[in-house]
């Protein structure tokens, strides 16, 4: 089985994707920590997406659909996988299609102002790439290998306000794209992790 995660940056799909991903034996494929690994290397993708990210913009499709491509071909995503972050434009859900079929699209919803009062929240282990929340988790340590918590650089309101803007111009429209193929389940996405990982589970499994 192969799953599109969409919804706006920091709606949860990273955190949902973890979750669902294991109990369901699907690969996660993030296109963001693929990009934020190439950004730490200093790769030159990593260089380009980063010029891009930091000002909120999307970063190339062909940039995107070129990582993709290499990334589906590895063993672990022969079984099904599970796609968070991509595709973000209908040029890229129609490369897609060129490279997997896809089964089910879970759609997040959630407010803006939910949205920014998260990220502001958010922080990751600049070690093991853990998310933490300030919200729940008070040390400066991660709780999973006890590294150091950053902020990420693009982490600020007026880059999350200007990346959710870009997604209701850019990525909102896959919504529809996937629709017509009578594949979205909308799904609210303020609901507990738990509460909300077992009900996307279940929606997958009548799939």
């Amino acid at each position: 089985m192969n799953v599109i995660f969409l919804g706006p940056p920091g709606s949860g799909k990273g955190t949902m994707a973890v979750r669902v991903g294991k109990e369901m034996n699907l690969a996660h494929i993030s296109t963001g920590d693929m990009l934020r690994a190439e950004m730490k290397a200093g790769s030159e993708l990593g260089k380009l997406a980063k010029s891009y990210i930091d000002k909120g913009a999307l970063v190339p499709d062909q940039v995107i659909i070129d990582m993709m491509g290499e990334r589906m071909k590895a063993d672990d995503a022969k079984g099904g996988v599970l796609l968070d972050g991509f595709p973000r434009t209908v040029a890229q859900a129609e490369a897609l299609d060129a490279i997997a079929a896809i089964d089910a699209v879970v759609n997040l919803e959630v407010d803006v102002q939910v949205i920014v009062d998260r990220v502001l929240a958010r922080r990751v282990c600049e070690d093991c790439g853990e998310v933490h929340s300030t919200k729940t988790h008070s040390s400066d340590k991660c709780g999973k290998c006890g590294g150091n918590l950053i902020t990420r650089a693009d982490d600020n309101e007026q880059t999350v306000r200007e990346r959710f803007r870009v997604y209701e111009d850019q990525t909102a429209p896959l919504i529809e794209f996937y629709s017509r193929r009578g594949l979205v389940s909308n799904v609210d996405g303020t609901m507990p992790i738990e509460e909300e990982a077992a009900y996307i589970v279940e929606v997958l499994k009548k799939v």
